[in-house]
């Protein structure tokens, strides 16, 4: 059964506008908002996919990626279907181009808290698709899990409204992976993105007390030239700050987009122009080299987290200072050992 939205505005001849993302889908009676979840009803706004998730597992904070939040803890992660950009390299399409199963059987915010606790937990993730599309279930997930001492995590293009933002943070949304997707000069796909609110919303998760890891996919022939590179790391320095963590990952062909792998050079380019600029903690991901993902001290160099398999192998922070010159570094949580 589909439950009612929180999150919409009712307009005269039984409209509805939808005010969980900025695409601010405008639906007729019966119509359904281009994520697939959301619907019309007797104008009304009604959660289809409320409930109905494709995956249901444990994983590593580090996946995400976030490796300044909760070091070497483990989330229960979950998904629903559709999503609201529908990138042409999206590495999970089979799920983000697919539609939420209504005849599925629906799990309870109460089911899986639950489930986490029973798995020994520290939190809840919602990855693979867009969270978006589960956005009035993860209200009543999160609100359930922080009241049983679970974080709450999303690892998301970012593209909710602030309004949204503010109810998932009020209700226990703490950690947040945000993809940065591209720049106004990246045109060949996801033309009617503002890429800018992707960052205006981080922005405003930070000054919410919430923690946010940058994460920019380098897609070959997409937002890989240089002056998408530089907009990208200009906006968050001038936006986010130099101590927010910055993800720079390897692209591999998928789905509609088959130009070639990102190549190590250009990810590494960006890495030096990114530290050259300010920013602390720049990582290279998906390129199986471990090293690229350790965290160093930004004054003095000592290695602080090295990690390996998504795993932490070593942790050497005293508090949330270098133990060598004593600069703090930016840590929400605590580190888990013996996971």
């Amino acid at each position: 059964m589909a439950e009612k939205a929180k999150l919409y505005e009712e307009l005269e001849g039984g409209l509805v506008k939808c005010l969980v993302c900025e695409r601010g889908c405008l639906l007729k009676p019966g119509e359904v908002g281009i994520c697939g979840n959301y619907a019309n009803r007797g104008a009304e706004l009604v959660h289809l996919g409320y409930g109905l998730l494709s995956a249901v597992e444990s994983r590593p904070i580090e996946v995400k990626p976030l490796f300044h939040y909760w070091p070497n803890s483990t989330a229960l992660t979950f998904s629903g279907y559709g999503c609201n950009f529908y990138c042409p390299w999206c590495q999970n399409h089979h799920l983000s181009f697919s539609k939420p199963p209504l005849d599925a059987r629906r799990i309870s915010p109460e089911e899986l808290v639950e489930h986490a606790i029973r798995a020994g937990d520290e939190g809840l993730c919602a990855s693979f698709n867009e969270p978006a599309t589960l956005f009035d279930y993860l209200l009543d997930v999160f609100e359930r899990g922080k009241r049983r001492g679970l974080y709450g995590v999303l690892v998301t293009n970012g593209y909710f409204t602030e309004k949204a933002l503010g109810m998932l943070v009020e209700a226990g949304a703490d950690g947040w992976s945000v993809d940065i997707k591209g720049c106004p000069e990246a045109r060949s796909a996801l033309t009617s993105i503002d890429h800018l609110k992707v960052f205006r919303n981080a922005r405003r998760i930070l000054d919410m007390g919430g923690h946010v890891e940058m994460v920019y996919l380098v897609v070959t022939g997409f937002n890989d030239r240089e002056e998408c590179v530089r907009w990208i790391l200009e906006r968050h320095l001038d936006m986010l700050g130099s101590d927010i963590p910055l993800h720079v990952n390897r692209y591999y062909p998928a789905h509609a987009w088959r130009k070639p792998p990102t190549p190590l050079g250009k990810l590494l380019k960006v890495r030096e122009m990114a530290r050259r600029m300010g920013i602390d903690y720049v990582y290279v991901g998906n390129v199986e080299l471990p090293e690229l993902e350790f965290t160093k001290c930004p004054r003095c160099g000592k290695t602080l987290i090295a990690r390996h398999g998504h795993r932490v192998t070593y942790y050497g922070l005293d508090g949330e200072r270098c133990p060598r010159c004593g600069h703090k570094i930016t840590i929400k949580g605590a580190y888990v050992a013996g996971k």
